[in-house]
């Protein structure tokens, strides 16, 4: 199945019917009076996020969505039929623009069931029987039923996942994210295999968290470098970073210093999320070698870094328990700040 991350599509609610003009005609019934019924109301608009979908290429094919109109009225005070609510299906992690010139973010899915009704379909029209009054006894006008509301509107996927996997081109990152997970992610010995994020579902020592794969940045990515930065929305939603470092490079600690750069002019909080960093590609370096770059990127980044070949096998379970130990604080500190934080209604 192919990716495709954002899309333009063009949303229309369904308009009223009109009301009815209609009269009573029964035998042995003298001055019958009017008695048209109103119009049924318009379909809304309704986005729905779903399981099961990651991807939005659904709405390459089909980028127009009309829910029908309200049935007009009828006699015997008859309201007409409503237009069925037309519900749009989405991944989790969808988010919904405006089509303007700051891209506004108008709606936000996190949960899988999260149901938004977006645009209001038009109530229907007044029937002649609810204009008459004491003074006008057989009206004959009706209301039309109300328009629809319909704009055009931009949809942007943000994959959901636990751990973020970044780093410059081939640090390991799909090498490392098909030893760990169920994906078959593409490998090879040349720059920017990985063209499209990956997610993997990692299951060590009877937990379980979702690990994304994003193609690997460059410097200058922020500029549109390479493949650019656009990719990496699919990590600001993350609780943790896996920062892999090519320890075979030319030279690791300003491979790490170009991706932290990056992050900071991404911005959207990347930054001062916490960092797992790890050396990769170990089994290439002699391990006085690694030792000594092991010791530089230390100091570089304030803290020890992590030694781990995906090839091999060689510290993945380690990298892998310090990544569940680091969401399991992520996890308490949300929790504590949900508690401290304020009853409000809204």
């Amino acid at each position: 199945m192919h990716f495709l991350d954002q899309a333009k599509i063009f949303i229309r609610s369904g308009a009223g019917g009109p009301g009815a003009v209609s009269f009573r005609r029964e035998k042995y019934i003298e001055y019958g009076g009017p008695d048209g019924g109103y119009g049924g109301k318009g379909g809304d608009i309704v986005f729905v996020a779903v399981p099961g979908l990651n991807t939005l290429i659904d709405f390459r094919y089909t980028q127009h969505f009309r829910a029908p109109r309200g049935k007009g009225g009828a006699g015997s005070n008859m309201t007409g039929p409503g237009g069925k609510d037309l519900v749009i299906k989405v991944p989790v992690g969808t988010q919904i623009l405006a089509d303007d010139e700051d891209r506004t973010l108008l709606a936000d899915f996190t949960e899988e069931g999260q149901t938004i009704h977006f645009l209001k379909g038009g109530d229907g029209g007044r029937g002649n029987a609810s204009y008459k009054t004491s003074t006008n006894r057989s009206p004959r006008q009706h209301g039309p039923g109300w328009p629809s509301e319909e704009k055009y509107v931009w949809l942007r996927l943000k994959l959901m996942a636990d751990v973020g996997l970044i780093g410059l081109p081939n640090a390991g990152k799909s090498t490392f994210l098909n030893r760990t997970t169920n994906a078959v992610a593409k490998v090879g010995e040349y720059p920017f295999t990985t063209l499209k994020p990956q997610l993997g579902v990692v299951r060590h020592k009877g937990r379980e968290f979702v690990l994304a794969d994003i193609p690997g940045l460059i410097e200058g990515a922020a500029e549109g470098a390479g493949i650019g930065d656009r990719f990496l929305g699919h990590v600001e939603r993350t609780r943790v970073l896996l920062h892999l470092v090519d320890a075979a490079g030319e030279d690791p600690i300003e491979a790490w210093r170009v991706v932290r750069g990056e992050l900071a002019a991404y911005g959207a909080g990347l930054e001062d999320k916490h960092e797992v960093i790890a050396l990769s590609r170990a089994d290439l370096v002699e391990a006085k070698e690694l030792a000594r770059l092991a010791k530089k990127l230390a100091k570089a980044a304030g803290g020890d870094p992590m030694v781990v070949s995906a090839a091999t096998g060689d510290g993945v379970d380690p990298l892998l328990d310090a990544l569940l130990a680091r969401l399991g604080v992520e996890h308490a500190e949300e929790e504590a700040l949900a508690e401290d934080k304020p009853w409000s209604p809204l």
